[in-house]
């Protein structure tokens, strides 16, 4: 079978009709992206089946090559949006040396998207402390004994070396290791996009030109 025949059509006008007027409620306007992001992360929670807070991150390498992957939202406030990885990972080295990323939420369930482009910045060792003792024992674990992006022999060597990090800790507090920790997206650029019929989109901008100006708001043409 070749590929486009797995690739859906595009919506016909009767597919339209049928999905009725779901995507007619209007985009919701206000002067404040992060009051607008909660309130849309809040419907994501309550629809969305798995990983509502799941978002792609979007780096660039040493090339300036582009590299995406998705990761878990952990905090989002005025200051922006927080994800922990091993520092030593993938992601970890090109956002030291390149910090600046883009992100992008996608909530099928409500059909709306978020699009987060901005400065990054590490996130204080009180914050990364706090985060990595609220995670699961085993969690914690896995992050001393996974080395994040670097080849793998096989899986018996990922679970021996869970075996024997458990086997050090025993039931004693787990530490965060010195090389996992948080970055913090600090937007300048927030997109908000809602489905509406026949690909007539509303899509609603919040931009700066510094983190420490005000954001300007935009509609665009879908």
């Amino acid at each position: 079978m070749a590929s486009r025949d797995l690739i859906p059509p595009s919506p016909s006008q009767s597919d339209y009709q049928r999905e009725g007027k779901a995507g007619d409620a209007a985009l919701t306007e206000g002067n404040d992206p992060f009051v607008l992001f909660a309130e849309w992360l809040t419907l994501a929670k309550d629809k969305e089946p798995n990983d509502p807070n799941a978002m792609a991150l979007a780096t660039v390498d040493s090339d300036g090559l582009p590299d995406v992957r998705m990761v878990l939202l952990k905090h989002a406030d005025p200051s922006g949006f927080v994800f922990y990885t091993n520092l030593e990972s993938a992601k970890g080295g090109q956002l030291a040396g390149e910090p600046k990323a883009a992100l992008c939420f996608h909530w099928k369930s409500l059909r709306r998207q978020v699009r987060v482009r901005g400065k990054v910045e590490p996130v204080s060792e009180a914050e990364a402390d706090a985060y990595f003792a609220s995670r699961a024992r085993d969690s914690r674990i896995g992050a001393w004994a996974s080395s994040q992006s670097r080849p793998l022999e096989s899986r018996h060597a990922l679970e021996k070396n869970v075996a024997k990090f458990a086997a050090k800790f025993g039931i004693g507090e787990i530490p965060r290791p010195p090389f996992w920790s948080g970055f913090r997206i600090a937007p300048l650029r927030i997109e908000f996009w809602r489905d509406r019929p026949f690909r007539l989109h509303d899509r609603l901008v919040f931009e700066r030109g510094d983190l420490d100006s005000p954001f300007t708001q935009t509609r665009l043409y879908p």
